[in-house]
């Protein structure tokens, strides 16, 4: 049985796509393909995903990749199965044809992270053999990072089995790293693990952090493994791998990815390692007591952050100090006010919690410590507990001090989440005279929730400001506790403020901060600014000809009657229309030309700003046929004198601010070999920065 998609789609040659769908059928198993067209729709090949493995009733994903063939211009979806009598269903949904979808800010290729093409990307490194398979996976219906295909490692011998990426990504000293993946264990007891792996110029590992996972089950389990990159690290790897593995078991892997590190709070100075507890303890000791420090156990049972947490267990009734490794401070630290935040729950017996941070000058220097008073851990679930402390000056180092209380005999505490980072306003806000914006930095923000942020003007009026997906209406949800807006729709020279809205989308708990007035600076009453609400890039400002804003017009649509031995006729009206009128404007330069033919060019809904006082309100509009015009003079004279016919438009509720999502430079270099691959694939430098491809 086979179904294809009506319509086709446009591909470039040698460009990469990747295909998917979930999938469901109780008796017969399926696959996917990606059927290649030329321009005159005849069939050139067709790239074929492997069949699952085995047939399944619950959804699954089904998925494959390849690069489009000579000659192929266009493509279809193509589903696919082998029923063996009449009458069975075969259930498809969700389908996606495009580019890779990538992990953001992975160092690996898409060829490396996903294994929807090959296992080219991976080789074996002991005792085993690689190959693809397709078992049906309940992958959750938004997770496009997962495929259809797996990486499995099937072990030859008894014995210890590891593969290992063949791609070396470029690190900096000092620099911590992360690498994590998908890994479904032959068996719950199998001891699976990935590795963080670190080279110098030569090519010699001299590094590495393995994290073992302790598993649950045989599902997939995302296991992470974290380390600061040494002195003379010029690149890193991942390997994976299972010891102690009996000859044919079986380790599959999804969606390796290495990057930087994020910390668990912006700002932070404490590392993931130390903070999320994912591979070990780490730097934590216990200077005193008797408490025992571990990693929970299993995988997923306890944490906040990650999949584990830090367990300290006390054998005794008794006080334990339990303190972090030491970690550098910004320069300048000295005299301000740092937060120490961590995530505890109470999981046998009680505790009583002194928190504290002990400070170190550069010679390691003990400056003391800065706590709090002993208090009751509090129960049941899970709890945040923050506090500030003072830096004593000079110092440029911190531990986390933290003195566990036990109320009885084998007490237990799980900890997670750990953080120090300086304490900063919630809210800044910052003018930017030369883009005629507000820079916006929102922090501590929840995760998880939803958001809403306006803006408000002298007279009270509020106005929903642009993100990444259109308006901070309520709908979108905080996906990190920092959060920073650029704001292009602001007005000149008016004093605004902000006020941001959160809310628990279960207790729909509200929270509203408000932010301090700004101003954007604009001192020329003879320059307006354009601005593409989308594409802030393209914003121009230009001078406006003598006269300022347009003669305006208000059209409406009328139909007049009259009426035998009537003397006033029937007049039936429509709504009066918006604005329209032609701004005459100049432009001064051959840049300035060029940027405002850059900004017109998309034909968006534009946002026109002048100052107060010119009689004109910000305004939304749709710009006509333009007319561009010489000033007389030298054919040299770069002034040129425009008119742009203008029509009042709403403001645009669904247009997000276009930005590159986290893409690097590293993205480039991951995905291209070469600069001419670069400009084979994009027409500009915006194409690039928005991974706009030529043909996509």
């Amino acid at each position: 049985m086979r179904a294809r998609t009506v319509s086709s789609y446009a591909v470039t040659p040698g460009t990469v796509y990747q295909v998917f769908s979930d999938a469901s059928g109780a008796t017969v198993p399926e696959r996917i393909g990606i059927r290649w067209l030329t321009a005159a729709n005849v069939e050139v090949s067709i790239t074929w995903s492997l069949t699952t493995a085995a047939a399944s009733a619950s959804w699954h994903r089904i998925g494959v990749a390849g690069a489009a063939p000579a000659g192929a211009a266009r493509a279809q979806v193509v589903v696919s199965s082998s029923p063996v009598a009449a009458l069975v269903i075969s259930y498809f949904e969700n389908v996606y044809l495009g580019l890779p979808i990538r992990s953001t800010g992975n160092l690996l290729p898409f060829g490396t992270e996903s294994f929807e093409i090959d296992t080219s990307g991976w080789v074996v490194e002991t005792n085993c053999a690689l190959a693809r398979h397709a078992p049906a996976v309940a992958w959750a219906v938004d997770n496009y990072l997962a495929g259809g295909s797996v990486l499995a490692v099937t072990a030859s011998a008894n014995g210890n089995m590891a593969a290992r990426a063949v791609e070396r990504p470029v690190v900096t000293p000092g620099v911590e790293y992360i690498a994590y993946c998908y890994l479904s264990p032959p068996t719950s007891g199998s001891a699976a693990w990935v590795e963080l792996r670190f080279y110098d110029a030569t090519d010699t590992q001299i590094g590495a952090k393995r994290s073992p996972l302790a598993a649950p089950g045989t599902g997939y389990y995302r296991q992470r493994a974290s380390a600061i990159a040494p002195a003379g690290a010029v690149t890193c790897g991942v390997a994976v791998g299972v010891d102690t593995a009996t000859a044919a078991q079986i380790l599959r892997v999804e969606t390796v990815v290495v990057g930087v590190a994020a910390r668990t709070l912006a700002g932070s100075v404490v590392p993931f390692a130390d903070a999320s507890f994912e591979a070990d303890v780490a730097g934590w000791t216990r200077p005193s007591g008797v408490a025992v420090l571990t990693r929970s156990t299993p995988w997923g049972a306890y944490a906040t952050n990650g999949s584990y947490a830090l367990t300290v267990t006390s054998a005794t009734a008794t006080a334990s100090t339990i303190q972090s490794a030491k970690f550098a401070l910004p320069a300048g630290s000295g005299g301000t006010s740092f937060r120490l935040q961590y995530s505890e729950q109470v999981t046998a017996g009680s505790w009583t919690v002194t928190r504290g941070v002990r400070w170190y000058d550069a010679a390691n220097t003990d400056l003391g410590i800065t706590g709090s008073s002993a208090a009751t851990a509090p129960t049941p679930g899970w709890w945040y507990l923050a506090r500030d402390h003072a830096v004593p000056t000079g110092a440029t180092q911190a531990a986390v001090e933290l003195t566990l209380t036990a109320g009885a005999v084998n007490s237990v505490i799980r900890l997670d989440a750990v953080a120090l980072w300086q304490a900063l306003p919630l809210m800044t806000v910052v003018a930017q005279e030369e883009s005629a914006s507000v820079t916006l930095t929102l922090r501590e923000l929840p995760v998880g929730q939803l958001i809403r942020v306006y803006r408000v003007t002298p007279d009270g009026t509020r106005t929903l400001v642009r993100g990444p997906s259109g308006l901070y209406d309520g709908t979108g949800v905080i996906t990190s506790d920092l959060l920073v807006i650029e704001d292009y729709e602001a007005p000149l020279a008016v004093p605004v403020y902000y006020v941001v809205e959160t809310t628990d989308p279960v207790t729909l708990a509200r929270t509203i901060r408000t932010s301090d007035p700004v101003t954007i600076p604009h001192d020329d009453i003879n320059e307006a600014w354009l601005k593409d609400p989308g594409n802030p890039q393209r914003n121009v400002k230009v001078m406006v000809q003598s006269g300022g804003a347009p003669n305006w017009q208000r059209p409406i649509e009328q139909a007049t009657y009259r009426v035998a031995g009537r003397r006033n006729a029937i007049v039936l009206s429509g709504v009066r229309g918006g604005l329209e009128g032609d701004l005459k404007i100049w432009t001064r330069s051959d840049d300035e030309r060029a940027a405002l033919h850059w900004l017109l060019d998309a034909g968006n809904t534009l946002l026109w700003q002048a100052v107060p006082g010119m009689g004109v309100s910000d305004i939304y509009v749709s710009v006509g046929g333009i007319t561009e015009g010489r000033t007389g003079g030298l054919a040299t004279e770069v002034w040129r004198d425009w008119a742009l016919p203008l029509t009042e438009a709403d403001m645009p509720v669904t247009t997000g601010v276009n930005g590159s999502a986290g893409r690097t430079w590293q993205d480039i270099l991951s995905e291209f070999d070469t600069w001419q691959e670069v400009l084979d694939t994009f027409a500009t430098w915006e194409d690039v920065f928005l991974d706009r491809r030529i043909g996509g």
